[in-house]
């Protein structure tokens, strides 16, 4: 799993009403994970948005799955 996920998200109130979104871009891990979701794959997500690396959708994965840890931790 990744450590380092601030090397690939940040969190600014000034960008897209501060919502985790990749390092550099308007692209928020909410988008990455919409487009999985609706069914797109890794390539179809890198070959529309040719700035994102494979990295990048692997670390909105994974801030998405540690926060939905912290969540579960805070709820017990």
């Amino acid at each position: 799993m990744m450590t380092n996920l601030s090397s690939y998200i940040t969190i600014n109130p000034e960008i897209r009403f501060g919502k985790p979104c990749i390092v550099g871009t308007r692209i928020a891990v909410s988008d990455i994970l919409s487009w999985l979701a609706s069914g797109m794959s890794h390539e179809d997500i890198l070959e529309s948005y040719p700035f994102l690396t494979n990295e990048h959708i692997l670390a909105a994965l994974a801030f998405a799955a540690n926060r939905e840890a912290m969540i579960k931790m805070i709820a017990a």
